[in-house]
């Protein structure tokens, strides 16, 4: 018989702890410009920050399960924020980073093993689902704050930079992640809402909706119009594009030992 959660089921994993902490120390190194290593800080300090944003996407999925009667989350560690907890750590982790530095998008991860059967009330069911992209939607709001603040005076340009492209990867997992295609948490807003007959038609190819959204973002004329609505969003919150181009250029640090740099992005 499964009980409630213990308190070592939630104990602040030693793994996200350190994950924290890199992150923490290569934001300082973007801060202060140490050892002239801007470009590698800033990869370390997004991936760090990407990588914690994620754990506290799939915490937020078991933390709301908890509450609303699975308590076999506790069990799992889904409540440690340890990313080696997770159902499918490649999907969750791995591969969400790959894409970023293969492609500057914030793909979603596929995550934690919930126990539908526990939880009653279809507004519950929702409310889970929910959950992991309003996480992504509170760190796009605080990624952007000094812009939409107007509170940049001081802020290095380096640091500024990383937070636009780390604001980007935010909104466009937010945005992603809250398509209703199955195998994503916005379907899992809206299937408790179905029918047994739609559900059950739908439930193959559920493994399936991350590739194919991955697959669509390779058509020239889908890509320019997601990115379009992103870069209109972030001009929205006070991004400028040029600002979130920058933090791509210096996140691919490894550009600059070949010359391929944008000398505009310079931060020196």
């Amino acid at each position: 018989m499964t009980t409630a959660a213990t308190r070592g089921d939630r104990s602040v994993s030693p793994v996200f702890l350190g994950i924290a902490a890199v992150t923490a120390v290569a934001g300082w190194a973007v801060w202060t410009g140490f050892a002239d290593a801007t470009g590698f800080a800033v990869f370390l300090f997004v991936t760090g920050a990407w990588i914690v944003s994620l754990c506290l996407h799939e915490y937020a999925h078991a933390r709301t399960a908890l509450h609303s009667g699975d308590l076999s989350v506790g069990a799992k560690g889904y409540l440690t924020l340890n990313p080696l907890k997770y159902t499918h750590a490649l999907l969750s982790i791995v591969l969400p980073v790959i894409f970023v530095i293969m492609g500057g998008i914030g793909l979603p991860g596929g995550a934690v093993y919930i126990e539908r059967g526990r939880i009653h009330g279809r507004w519950r069911h929702s409310l889970i689902s929910a959950a992991g992209p309003l996480t992504n939607v509170a760190f796009a709001v605080v990624c952007t704050a000094p812009f939409w603040l107007d509170a940049l005076d001081g802020v290095p340009r380096a640091f500024r930079y990383a937070l636009a492209f780390l604001a980007m990867l935010q909104v466009t997992a937010a945005i992603l992640n809250s398509l209703p295609v199955p195998g994503l948490d916005g379907y899992g807003v809206i299937e408790p809402w179905l029918s047994y007959k739609v559900r059950r038609q739908v439930e193959p190819i559920a493994p399936f909706g991350l590739i194919a959204v991955f697959a669509l973002l390779w058509i020239p004329e889908v890509n320019i119009v997601f990115f379009d609505a992103v870069h209109a969003l972030l001009r929205g919150l006070g991004v400028e594009e040029y600002q979130r181009y920058c933090g791509d250029d210096l996140y691919r640090f490894w550009r600059g030992l070949f010359g391929e740099r944008d000398p505009g992005c310079a931060v020196g």
